[in-house]
This record gives structure tokens, sequence and C-alpha cells, in this order.
């Protein structure tokens, strides 16, 4: 048995929460800023077309990136279970930054023409290959460092910093884009200031993640080093692999459905404002993040297995009536309340997420093996959700998209309800 986390005081389990959460809120700031800013910015990078083929292009860009996620897994989860959780979180702030960094710094396609966008990809690699292992990094973290009755509530806080990151970049765009430049100066030059604060915001997050308190779990693992984090030994768990690919799907397209497409569907769609449609989905974010905790307690209460069933009832249920009546509305507290729905019912999978993956896996392999098949599984479901939706639209056929994104939540509702009770036999507490 591993040693139980009531070694640590409560200062001490604070400051792993804070230090973990507020690094990866940054993180997350980085990454989400290449989407809020994409309607400003598309112009700079690709030639003048239409509105939607410039979205195409960056929405192709921000696929790239979730492709690179993969790689991102495997290396830096590998390099978390041979090196430790502190290392590898700290890695990937300094991936974040430098990508942050080469976006505020390259100049348009009209001052290099092809080399804009080239550059703004190999920009995207780097931030992919950071996200790709912050998520499996951190889950295991914040898995390990929980109190056995409290694991739903700890694995909550990594969705809470992630879309508290999205809304720290929602929030400067409205601030940009309302109050201190506009949106002329905001298309010609300003849409550069975000990355440029993420990029000092990231390596500030250097401090706080090289001060964090190992993990108990990691400093016991007696194994030989070679048996760590390698793609061998995460072999043996084929099976476990398998679920964490399957109860993704859902999950992946749905939100990047509804917390990251969605603002560009309210305009490109459903015919909003480009700043109503920032609104609408900062007020439904904000309340997104606010029930994470809550729906991480009922998992802890009421059983996480039974929670993920009742998820992918209601969202199978409810989206497609969700996406017809929001492509319909022009009424700004209409759409507001629908996308909340949606995003309320997506929290009973995404508050609880990261535990049931890292219950899947032994300390020699878990953080490898939450990072690679979530990041493979986002890559081609989550990264691709936003260019999948804008291409049906572009070729006239929108509502092929809702029963794509249908059909994925019902694929991850058949995985929950086969799945053995990650919580009954969890290998946390294992070696």
């Amino acid at each position: 048995m591993a040693a139980s986390t009531s070694h640590y005081t409560k200062a001490q389990h604070f400051k792993s929460i804070f230090g973990g959460s507020v690094g990866n809120l940054i993180e997350w700031y980085d990454w989400y800023a290449y989407s809020v800013f994409s309607l400003y910015f598309a112009g700079a990078f690709f030639p003048e077309e239409s509105e939607t083929a410039q979205l195409l292009n960056t929405a192709g860009i921000f696929a790239i990136g979730f492709l690179m996620r993969p790689v991102g897994g495997w290396l830096m989860g590998a390099y978390a279970d041979r090196k430790g959780r502190k290392a590898a979180l700290t890695l990937s702030v300094l991936l974040m930054s430098a990508g942050s960094l080469l976006i505020t710094i390259v100049p348009g396609y009209r001052t290099i023409g092809i080399a804009a966008p080239i550059i703004l990809v190999l920009a995207r690699m780097l931030q992919g290959l950071s996200v790709g292992g912050e998520y499996g990094t951190a889950a295991t973290y914040l898995s390990e460092i929980a109190p056995r009755n409290k694991q739903g509530l700890y694995s909550s806080f990594q969705y809470v910093t992630t879309t508290l990151g999205q809304l720290v970049a929602l929030a400067a765009l409205m601030l940009l884009e309302r109050w201190l430049l506009g949106p002329a100066k905001l298309v010609a030059w300003g849409w550069r200031i975000p990355f440029g604060f993420g990029a000092l915001l990231a390596l500030s997050a250097i401090y706080l993640r090289r001060s964090l308190p190992e993990t108990e779990s990691y400093q016991q693992e007696a194994i030989v080093t070679e048996k760590r984090g390698s793609l061998n030994e995460l072999a043996k768990y084929k099976r476990e692999v398998l679920i964490i690919c399957g109860f993704t799907i859902g999950l992946t397209v749905s939100y990047y459905t509804f917390s990251t497409y969605v603002q560009k569907f309210l305009v490109n769609s459903a015919g909003f404002s480009k700043p109503d449609a920032t609104l609408i989905t900062t007020t439904s974010l904000i309340v997104f993040m606010l029930v994470q905790p809550l729906a991480g307690l009922l998992g802890d209460y009421v059983g996480r297995k039974r929670i993920m069933i009742i998820y992918g009832v209601l969202a199978l249920i409810t989206t497609m009536p969700i996406m017809l009546l929001l492509s319909n509305t022009h009424n700004i507290w209409v759409a507001t309340l629908l996308i909340i729905i949606a995003l309320c019912i997506l929290s009973l999978n995404t508050s609880i997420s990261a535990i049931i993956k890292a219950e899947l896996f032994p300390v020699n392999v878990r953080s490898l093996g939450v990072s690679l098949p979530y990041a493979f599984t986002v890559a081609l479901f989550g990264g691709t959700a936003e260019y999948i939706g804008l291409w049906f639209k572009n070729i006239d056929h929108p509502n092929y998209f809702y029963v794509y994104l249908t059909v994925c939540i019902a694929l991850s509702l058949w995985v929950s309800i086969i799945m053995p009770d990650p919580q009954r036999h969890s290998r946390i507490e294992t070696k």
C-alpha cells in the first residue's frame, strides 16, 4: 500500500492545490487565447477570403496543435513517471511560454508571406506538446495528493482552472475589444497583446511549480527506473487504455463544442455579433467553472461510475435539441441559458474525469497511462470538433454536426456502462 496523504498538513494540501492549479490556469490561458482571439487575427496570417474560409484555416492550425498532444502525452507522461510530477509540470509551462512568445512576435502574411502561417503552426506544435503532458501530469498529481474521500473534489479543480484560464482569455478579449482598443485596433495589432502577456505569465508559473512538494506515491515508488513510464509497461494495461479512449470521445467533443467552438457558432451560424458572442460564452463558462467542485463532491458521495452514466443519458437526450434551438435563437438570454444547461450536464463528466483515469493505473505508469490515450483521443475528436462544425456549415449541412456530436456521446455512454467501477478497484493506493 502507498502511504496515506494524511502525512500532508492542511497548509501543504492548500499549497499543492494552489501551485498546481495556478500553473494549470496560466497554461490553459495560453492555449485558449489562440481560439478566443482567432476571430481577430485570422486575417493577419491568411490571404483575404471569406470569414468562414479564414476561420477554417485557423481551426486547421488549432487541430494541428491537438495532433501534437499525443506526442506530448507520451514524452511528458513518461518524463513525469521517471523524473517526477513536479519536474514535468514545470517543463510543460516552459514549452507553453515559448509557443506564446512565437505567436506574439511573428510578422503577418503581408510581411513574410507563407512563412507567417508556418511559424504559427510551429508555435501551436510547441503548445500542443505542452498541453499534451499537462493534463495527464496534473491529473496524476491531484489524484495522488487527494484524501481518499475527496478525490472527486480535488479532481474537479483541474477543470476549474482549465475553465478559469479560458475565462481569463475571454476577459482579456472583452477588455481589449470594448474598453481599451476596439475591434479595429484589435484586428490590426492588438491581438498580439494577450499572447505576450501569456508568455510572461507562463514564466512566472515556473517558480510556483518548482516549489511544489512531490507526491508521496511517486517518492515511495520502489521499482527500477527502466520500468517507469515505458510503453512496454503501459502495454500491460490495454483494456484501461481503451476505456480512457472510449469515455473521452463524448467528453472532448462536447467540451470543445460548448466551450470553444460555440463562440464562433454564435457568430457564424446564429447571427450574433462578436461582442455578444463573447459575453454569452463568458457568462456560460463562469457557471460551468463554479459547478465543478459541486459535481466533484457529488461523484465522491454518489459514486463516480453512476455519475458518468447519468451524464451520458442526459447529454444524449439534450444535445441535439440544444444545438437546434441555439442555431435558431437571436435572444442573448435564451442562448446563454441553453449553453449553461449543456455545460452543467457536462460538468458531471469533467469534474471527475481526471480521477477516474488516474485510478486505472499503478504509480509507475500512471502519468503516461492518463496522458497518452487521453491526448490521442482529444487530438482525433476534440481538436477537430471545431473544424468539423465549420466544415458542415460551409457545405450547408450544419445539422450533420449535431448528429455527429450525439453519436460520440452515445459511444462514451456505452463505455461508461460496461467499464468496471474504478472507484471500487482503484490502483491509486496500490503499487
